[in-house]
């Protein structure tokens, strides 16, 4: 698994797990603190071209 995107808000977050889950794209999210609503996902590194396209498709 590779670094794929920052999410900075629980909106951020659950847009982009939105695009992966539609496109069937595993991923895994690890929370940054337990604080702060936001998480870093991750996607196999085989999965990370099409992830990126789809949201460059997707602001």
């Amino acid at each position: 698994m590779v670094k794929f995107y920052d999410a900075r808000t629980e909106a951020d977050l659950s847009r982009v797990e939105a695009v992966l889950k539609q496109a069937g794209i595993e991923y895994s999210v690890s929370s940054l603190s337990g604080r702060v609503v936001s998480g870093e996902i991750e996607v196999a590194e085989e999965d990370l071209p099409k992830a990126e396209e789809l949201l460059l498709k997707n602001r």
